[in-house]
């Protein structure tokens, strides 16, 4: 008789699960393990040019180490390469995909309708007299299903942007530290020959001041020069050390991974600068977080609908079921009468109206409009200012390259020729070989803002977050060649 009794009562709860399934079916795939992670990909391909993996076995996981370890193990490594062993092996990047499966997650969460309740009771201490069975439906989560998945799909649509936010802000950050590690590196051989140089005059400045051709005072000039030489060179080796060991942990290498080197020099400059006649429009169209920020304009928008459906009534329950009796007559027959049940709970809006909560929903788009505004300024003027760095870094390191270092090099060539003609003195030579030794550093330095100021370019337009180091106080580089460090 209660297997009865339960029959009728899920036949009344069989229209609200069928709709849950016809809802559920118009999302198919959103249960897939890796969806929304192709949007990712295109979303971020045609602005890096790489290929991201999203890990999701064992089987994957080895399959990712085995082309790290091809791709770095013992070799010499370029920036291309490097950005890309970042986006395969970088653990944190992982994490950022995650976030776009359990977004997912929840929309899929939404499709299904909330599990009806049922109750079987008993009246009375006799099982057999009377039996009380019921299923409870949230009529409320049925009637705002369809807007409750809007706004998780639009929340999954933002997981997918920030995820493509993250990919674009690992691969830029990568490409900065081996700017800077290629430049330390690059610094240290300059300085390793610069000291070289300097203890050759220094004992020069020796001998001379042995025969009484040079004065204690610039004997001591000399020396003092190349002591600093050599505490700066010592201070470069360690900050080559430094910026290798961060590019190894955007990388995520441990182990026999570690074992690479990179090249002594930064690539020379281009032969002429990009121009870039509509950044601001191109930022507008591209720039990742500007995309994220709209999304959440749209969500706010949904769920403010969402509020305003709920407004009054916040809870709304249909409970629908059987009460069956059974009794025995006097003549020994039992009489059975089975009853439906149908009830609907409520809360009744007396002291709580809603109006709060719209308002809460009101000033949350608002605020979240005003962001969005806010955030197309600062993408106009971040694109703006991005481009004015990249040409005038590019302007000054040209000229220190074409025109600065050819004439201190010059300068000391015809010194060393007059001071062999004894038309020129010792002091002069020493001056012009010292001046020339800062201005091959400052030409190195200007060298290594432009390329940093290109990747910042690229972060202006596609998006990704600022520079994380700035202009003239990193280490100075220059156009040597060779590997391994």
């Amino acid at each position: 008789m209660s297997g009865r009794v339960l029959r009728m009562a899920a036949a009344m709860g069989i229209p609200l699960i069928a709709a849950g399934c016809a809802t559920t079916a118009s999302l198919e795939g959103i249960s897939d393990p890796t969806v929304g992670f192709a949007a990712v990909a295109a979303r971020t391909g045609p602005a890096i040019g790489k290929e991201i993996v999203w890990v999701q076995s064992s089987e994957n996981a080895r399959a990712v180490a085995a082309r790290v370890k091809s791709l770095v193990q013992k070799k010499s490594i370029g920036p291309d390469v490097a950005v890309q062993v970042a986006l395969l092996n970088n653990k944190g990047l992982q994490a950022a995909y995650s976030e776009v499966g359990l977004s997912a997650a929840d929309v899929w969460q939404e499709t299904m309708l909330v599990n009806p309740t049922v109750s079987v009771g008993l009246i009375g201490v006799d099982p057999v007299r009377s039996i009380e069975g019921a299923v409870v439906s949230n009529i409320l989560a049925l009637l705002t299903h369809q807007r409750r998945v809007a706004v998780a799909d639009t929340r999954f649509r933002q997981a997918q942007l920030r995820a493509a936010e993250e990919t674009l802000r690992l691969a830029a950050d990568t490409r900065r530290a081996w700017i800077n590690a290629v430049s330390a590196w690059e610094n240290v051989s300059y300085l390793n020959r610069a000291q070289a140089a300097a203890d050759a005059a220094s004992a020069l400045a020796q001998k001379l001041g042995e025969t009484g051709a040079f004065t204690k005072t610039g004997q001591a000039r000399e020396h003092v020069f190349y002591a600093e030489i050599t505490g700066q060179a010592a201070e470069a080796r360690l900050a080559a050390r430094t910026a290798k060991e961060e590019l190894t942990r955007l990388m995520g290498l441990w182990g026999p991974d570690i074992e690479y080197s990179l090249p002594n020099a930064l690539p020379a400059l281009p032969k002429d600068a990009k121009a870039k006649r509509a950044i601001e429009g191109e930022a507008l169209k591209n720039r990742v977080d500007l995309a994220v920020a709209k999304l959440e304009l749209e969500a706010l928008a949904r769920s403010y609908g969402l509020t305003d459906a709920t407004r009054f009534v916040s809870d709304l329950e249909l409970l629908s079921g059987a009460e069956v009796e059974r009794e025995q007559e006097e003549d020994g027959k039992t009489e059975t009468s089975v009853s439906p049940t149908l009830e609907v709970e409520f809360v009744i809006p007396i002291f709580d109206t809603g109006k709060a909560r719209m308002r809460k929903a009101e000033l949350a788009y608002m605020q979240a409009a005003n962001r969005l505004a806010e955030k197309a300024v600062n993408v106009r003027s971040e694109a703006r200012s991005a481009y004015d760095t990249y040409r005038s870094t590019y302007d000054i390191a040209r000229h220190y390259r074409s025109r600065v270092v050819p004439l201190r090099t010059k300068i000391e060539a015809e010194s060393q020729l007059t001071y062999n003609g004894m038309i020129t003195n010792t002091f002069e030579l020493l001056a012009d070989t010292r001046a020339k030794i800062s201005s091959i550093a400052l030409s190195l330095n200007a060298k290594r803002n432009f390329w940093l100021a290109t990747v910042d370019l690229g972060t202006a337009v596609h998006g990704g977050g600022k520079a994380a180091g700035g202009g003239g106080d990193a280490p100075a580089t220059a156009e040597a060649s060779g590997e391994g460090h």
